[in-house]
């Protein structure tokens, strides 16, 4: 594995830095602290400049709060945004081209171009191509992902990459700025690129050494294919091994080997059979439930709300890349016209983005 050096000054460059404000601000304009920074640039960026010379840069106290997503409540770290998300993209913006590099292709989540859909179609191919190879399905995932992961694996990891000192001191920090020798914080932009390149060996080792042909990674769920339940089984068994002797995790325990066909995968937000896809069940009862709020909106006279509007718009993305005409058709189609009147009155009347 080739090793990167003269990184650190890459990443202290003004350029850089400004490059990382525009990037880091998209979205958030009205944000206080973005005003904040956009006020006198020049003087933030050289302040950030200072102490990623003179090594002052501290990652500031997180900000800590739940999320309930996917019947699982997850603790969210936020940071400010100045100096330490400008910091994390003037990082990324010189160190992501080479962690993609070491990623397979199998590797999906939190990374340009490669998000639910790829993954999707991806999986979909597979099942269609190769009936023989498809048979059966090993599903797992990581226990408790993000907060087990190992501080020192994580920082051995990062150093057989890259023999930037500085750089190294810079990712040391970040990393060990939550408590404790294990667990990255979800909400830090890095600990995306990080939690991908923590598995980026395993997933080289389940297809260079153990040459399993369908394999898919979205962070920490992964989906096999092979031909018997017992070679995945006994796959099952070297993975659980591999997990705690390398990677010190463990197998959540609703892992699950079953017949492709019969139930379908459930993964990355859909339900994918042979010839058909469909929307996840618990996915589907939210969007059953939204719709059917907002069509009694519609009743009442009330106007949708700018979230409820992009909820919707979001929904009709999802439905997209599955066989949804009968959800379309009962759900979209008596509020479309809703939804257009919204969009006409509060956004192209307004001179909004989309005009």
């Amino acid at each position: 594995m080739k090793k990167y050096g003269h990184l650190y000054e890459k990443i202290c460059d003004m350029d850089n830095l400004k490059l990382a404000h525009q990037n880091a601000k998209k979205g958030k304009g009205w944000y206080t602290e973005v005003k904040m920074v956009d006020q006198n640039p020049e003087y933030y960026f050289g302040l950030l400049r200072e102490m990623l010379i003179n090594k002052t840069y501290q990652t500031s106290k997180y900000e800590t709060f739940i999320k309930h997503d996917s019947g699982k409540d997850r603790e969210i770290y936020k940071l400010p945004y100045f100096p330490d998300r400008i910091c994390q993209w003037a990082i990324l913006q010189i160190i992501e081209p080479i962690l993609l590099k070491n990623l397979t292709n199998d590797t999906y989540s939190a990374i340009p171009g490669k998000g639910i859909h790829l993954c999707l179609n991806r999986l979909n191919d597979a099942v269609q191509h190769d009936v023989p190879g498809s048979q059966y399905c090993l599903k797992l995932d990581g226990k408790k992902y993000y907060p087990s992961i190992n501080h020192d694996i994580l920082k051995t990891k990062y150093r057989k990459l890259f023999k930037d000192a500085d750089l190294l001191w810079l990712l040391d920090e970040i990393i060990d700025s939550t408590p404790g020798n294990k667990g990255i914080p979800i909400g830090n932009y890095l600990s995306q690129y990080s939690g991908n390149y923590y598995f980026s060996e395993f997933d080289h080792w389940i297809k260079e050494v153990k040459r399993v042909k369908h394999y898919f990674r979205y962070m920490d769920d992964i989906v096999i294919l092979g031909s018997t339940k017992e070679e995945l089984h006994q796959l099952k068994n070297e993975i659980d091994q591999y997990f705690r002797k390398k990677l010190k995790l463990k197998i959540k325990e609703n892992w699950q080997v079953f017949p492709t066909y019969v139930r379908g995968i459930d993964f990355v937000g859909y339900r994918t059979f042979m010839n058909y896809k469909l929307l996840r069940k618990s996915t589907c009862k939210q969007f059953k439930r939204k719709m059917i709020a907002l069509n009694k909106k519609q009743i009442e006279g009330i106007e949708m709300t700018y979230s409820e509007w992009c909820s919707f718009n979001s929904y009709k993305g999802w439905l997209i890349h599955c066989n949804s005409y009968r959800l379309s058709k009962k759900y979209v189609e008596p509020i479309q016209q809703f939804a257009i009147n919204y969009y006409l009155k509060n956004i192209y009347m307004k001179g909004g983005m989309f005009k």
